[in-house]
């Protein structure tokens, strides 16, 4: 199986991981609507939602850019729409877009809180669930969320408790939709990595420069995203999936390609938040 012709519906994707596993699918001839809020560029960060389109266009796919905000249903009913429209369908859901914020309980905004709220966990689960009826009609229908497993160790939990139940929130989503929906066919997985991955919030919000250098590229998890969005969905599902172990199930062996800074070794490289 293949994702040719096949249309993936993403939150986000102007950048980072979100536009790895794009181009990744865009390489089969996959048709890919990002709902995003680049619209224009950031001082700080790469990439709009346009940009992001033309690369996949570029990569040998099709792509419809939407300007949208995950926290906004009316933007979220819009995006389901157009793409149903353009496209005839929607065949995967990939929720990407999130926010973070490690900071400790005293020192975490109001705002930020409710941010991460509304864009991990609400969006996440409006946007899967209004996809749901079209995700019916496709043959095989897939939701991922790019979410940890469920650690419930105290050293996780009181790390950053705010961050941690907002993605834990999109995880819980993802697992009770796909308890919900398995009669219907539609898989919901999760997918989390091993290490750190060299994206924007890995240098912004965990180390600089020197995190980005002992992290992966963000190929290592659009390799793992494309493993599972081509299994048979009623086959695959509920899961809480790692990326590593999703290529060495595919039957991956060295991961050193992956590495930020080719040769760096495996024990060299930072390992990610979430896993023991």
């Amino acid at each position: 199986m293949t994702l040719a012709g096949k249309t993936i519906l993403m939150s986000g994707g102007s950048r980072g991981i979100g536009l790895a596993i794009a181009l990744r699918a865009a390489r089969d001839g996959a048709n890919i609507a990002l709902v995003a809020k680049t619209d224009t560029p950031h001082r700080k960060l790469e990439g709009t939602v346009h940009t992001a389109a033309q690369q996949i266009r570029d990569a040998g796919g099709r792509a419809l850019p939407i300007v949208g905000d995950v926290r906004n249903d009316d933007d979220i009913t819009r995006a389901v729409l157009e793409t149903q429209g353009e496209f005839g369908g929607i065949d995967a859901v990939i929720n990407n877009a999130s926010v973070i914020d490690l900071s400790g309980s005293l020192d975490l905004a109001a705002k930020k809180y409710d941010l991460m709220q509304d864009v991990n966990v609400r969006g996440t689960f409006l946007l899967s669930r209004t996809a749901v009826p079209i995700l019916r009609e496709s043959a095989n229908p897939h939701i991922l969320s790019l979410s940890p497993p469920l650690n419930l160790s105290p050293k996780w939990l009181g790390a950053h408790t705010g961050y941690t139940m907002a993605k834990y929130g999109m995880t819980m989503a993802t697992l009770g939709l796909a308890a919900e929906f398995a009669k219907d066919g539609i898989a919901a997985n999760t997918l989390w990595p091993r290490t750190t991955i060299a994206t924007a919030a890995v240098q912004f919000a965990l180390g600089g420069d020197m995190m980005m250098k002992a992290s992966r590229t963000p190929e290592i998890y659009a390799d793992a995203a494309y493993e599972i969005l081509t299994k048979p969905a009623r086959e695959y599902t509920g899961q809480t999936l790692i990326v590593e172990d999703v290529l060495a199930e595919a039957g991956v062996t060295d991961f050193s390609g992956y590495a930020a800074v080719p040769g760096t070794p495996d024990d060299r490289l930072f390992p990610d938040i979430f896993l023991d």
